[in-house]
């Protein structure tokens, strides 16, 4: 079964009529929505990044019976050839904080990545996508210092906060995992504007009708 966890590039969006079902996990509740696929939300409750149960949810998700993911996740980009309305679909990925795990008891390695194949389906389906690059994570809620962002850029494309996080529990799950990356600002200092959470709020508005048809295309496609 498909899974689609989505964010702020969602927010703004219709999505298909699914039956809301609150699911209790090892690591807590979670809610989902149900039908043929299943859609989780992940900043319920208005949630911000630094505070989302994401082994609950992902653990919702496989209880569920999801085993393919794809996350959409709101990204600033740590390159100027990479503006502010353009889609990403990364092949990897780098967390500069803590990641949650569903092994914190035992001594197991899982190796972390994206799903190649489901990564390509989705360039297939979403040809207008950037394919390739690297996805670097970062704590939030505070966006980056413009230090921090001219680092960053050094060995990543895309920035955001939660998108590593899913795809280490979607690993160790066994869950396959691709991220489509709204770009929704330039990260902070790279184009000299200030940047605030308005701004970015802003642009998935704006983009609302483009994430809606991806999602019916996703559905279509792979669901």
């Amino acid at each position: 079964m498909l899974g689609i966890i989505g964010g702020t590039s969602l927010l703004f969006s219709s999505l298909p009529s699914l039956e809301t079902q609150n699911i209790d996990t090892p690591f807590g509740p979670a809610r989902i929505l149900r039908g043929d696929i299943v859609i989780l939300l992940r900043h319920q409750n208005g949630l911000p990044p630094h505070r989302i149960n994401h082994r609950a949810q992902l653990a919702a998700l496989a209880i569920a019976g999801v085993d393919r993911i794809i996350a959409f996740g709101s990204s600033g980009s740590l390159k100027p050839k990479i503006k502010p309305g353009s889609i990403l679909i990364p092949t990897d990925y780098i967390s500069v904080t803590d990641l949650p795990s569903i092994h914190n008891h035992a001594i197991d390695h899982v190796r972390p990545e994206f799903s190649r194949k489901l990564a390509e389906k989705l360039s297939e389906i979403v040809p207008t996508a950037r394919f390739g690059g690297i996805y670097v994570q970062t704590r939030g809620p505070r966006i980056e210092t413009v230090a921090e962002v001219g680092a960053l850029g050094r060995i990543a494309d895309v920035v955001g906060m939660t998108v590593a996080s899913e795809a280490t529990l979607a690993c160790e799950l066994g869950m396959e995992f691709a991220a489509l990356c709204t770009v929704d600002n330039y990260a902070n200092g790279l184009d000299g504007e200030v940047l605030t959470y308005q701004h970015i709020l802003s642009t998935a508005r704006e983009n609302r009708i483009r994430t809606e048809e991806i999602v019916t295309t996703i559905i279509e496609k792979i669901g």
